[in-house]
């Protein structure tokens, strides 16, 4: 076996154990990254020589006895969660050269526990989109088949592991963008709680939606990030100053006492056959390791997407209101007045993708519209919480499909921005409630695509999650099979 075709948590123990040194192990991915990015296209940035010398430190500290539980593993970060010396572009021509001069808190926390950074990864522009296709630089390609989008925005983070470039990887969900994409590439896919992880170092895109998290080839490798990259931080206003579990405890066989709610209004029409079939048998799993399963009902659920599209464009129209062309950021230097900097520097460095929410938002919280979309959509917010906790009074999970199809081809769906927002109508209540997610892979279509399954619970309710999730994982049993790209 190749070592880059172990997880994390067998690298981990290979490395400790002497088996395996870390620059072995990183000259392995990267020999991997060379091989297939050429087809994949998921890094933006590969930081050959810098993972190199950081996995020679790495092996110092082994054999010194003093290393960290990621010591030498190599990781991949989606490009808008800040890295001191290393361009973060938010896959934007807007932030083409931005270098910045910090690394956000997940990314010293990682350091910290000894993983190595091989390099920065594709996404949507800003953040928006469920393909990646909105990135200004490369489209990722499905890696279990060719020409098929690998879902977004954490696409690039997705891809990289499914495709075995690195052990694991970090993204962000603002309304999916780590459970959709994940459930295509066939990876595990946690959001946690918001407040759970730091968010500071992540450029913003909707402030109160979004939340930092791992995207692993196994339950077990998703336990092992979320130790790592949870905990208070006082340079978070909205982090929760509470104790981390040792999130990897809660792996344990059977779930007797647990009951998983199956939500009625996640089984509605336009669901694929095939994507119904892998979640039910999820359902049998579950029911086998000892859970009960009852129907539940989320009756506000049919407002979640307009919710969403409402909210979230509105707060990225305020945080993006600062690339102005003045203090950073791409600067048209022809214009003739300020208004016409303002004006093209926004115009070339934005996409299409960006203007359209941008605008949308603009136009919620404009004057004599604010109380008619912005504040009305936070009112429906509330209630939408409130089915949540409603259903956490009957049972413990919430079990569902991540995506109601399994991926689509690349420009399939390029010209229907209102196709792309329906593919997060299952995954956008979570971030409007602020509780955690998790996609698991349920298996593989007819024609060879990952669907996932997603497993829900109510706020700081990791450790259920995870527990549910490595059950459903090993009465899966799934073939150890990964894309034959070569």
């Amino acid at each position: 076996m190749n070592p880059y075709e172990l997880t994390l948590g067998q690298a981990a123990d290979h490395l400790a154990t002497k088996k395996l040194s870390s620059r072995e192990l990183v000259r392995s991915c990267l020999d991997r990254i060379e091989q297939v990015e050429p087809q994949i296209k998921a890094f933006l940035d590969v930081q050959s020589e810098q993972s190199l010398i950081q996995a020679d430190r790495a092996d110092e500290r082994l054999a010194w006895g003093n290393a960290g539980p990621l010591c030498g593993i190599p990781v991949s970060i989606k490009d808008l969660i800040c890295t001191k010396g290393i361009t973060t572009t938010c896959g934007s021509r807007m932030l083409e050269n931005f270098v910045p001069p910090y690394d956000a808190t997940v990314i010293e926390r990682l350091k910290e526990a000894g993983a190595i950074l091989i390099g920065k990864v594709a996404m949507d522009e800003f953040a928006m989109g469920s393909t990646t296709e909105s990135c200004a630089f490369q489209v990722p390609d499905n890696p279990w088949k060719s020409g098929y989008v690998c879902g977004g925005s954490s696409g690039g983070s997705a891809a990289s592991v499914a495709a075995r470039e690195c052990m694991a990887s970090l993204g962000s969900d603002t309304g999916g963008s780590i459970r959709q994409p994940a459930s295509l590439c066939g990876v595990v896919g946690l959001k946690p709680t918001y407040g759970r992880v730091s968010r500071y170092g992540l450029v913003a895109f909707a402030s109160s939606l979004d939340q930092i998290g791992p995207l692993t080839r196994d339950v077990r490798d998703c336990a092992l990030m979320m130790n790592v990259i949870s905990g208070y931080d006082p340079r978070d206003s909205t982090s929760v100053q509470r104790t981390v579990p040792d999130y990897t405890t809660a792996l344990t066989e059977g779930l007797t006492g647990m009951t998983i709610g199956l939500p009625r209004e996640y089984f509605a029409s336009g669901l694929d056959p095939e994507v119904e079939q892998v979640t039910m048998r999820g359902v049998e799993v579950l029911k086998a390791a000892g859970a009960n399963v009852v129907e539940v009902s989320l009756p506000h659920t049919d407002y979640c997407l307009a919710v969403y599209y409402l909210i979230a464009p509105a707060e990225a129209s305020s945080n993006l209101a600062r690339y102005d062309g003045v203090s950073y950021g791409l600067r048209d230097h022809k214009a003739d007045s300020l208004l016409e900097m303002y004006k093209e520097s926004r115009s070339r460095g934005f996409g299409d993708e960006v203007k359209r929410r941008i605008l949308i938002g603009t136009y919620a919280l404009s004057s004599g519209y604010y109380d008619a979309y912005y504040k009305k959509a936070s009112q429906v917010r509330t209630l939408i919480l409130d089915d949540f906790q409603q259903a956490f009074t009957r049972c413990d999970l919430l079990i569902s499909p991540v995506v109601p199809t399994p991926a689509w081809k690349i420009g399939e769906k390029s010209d229907d921005p209102l196709a792309l927002y329906l593919s997060d109508v299952l995954t956008t209540p979570a971030n409007l409630a602020g509780i955690p997610g998790i996609s698991v892979p349920g298996g593989l279509t007819a024609s060879g695509l990952p669907v996932g399954i997603q497993l829900q619970g109510p706020h700081f309710g990791e450790e259920n999650l995870l527990r549910a999730a490595y059950n459903l994982e090993q009465g899966l049993a799934l073939p150890a099979a990964w894309p034959q790209l070569v």
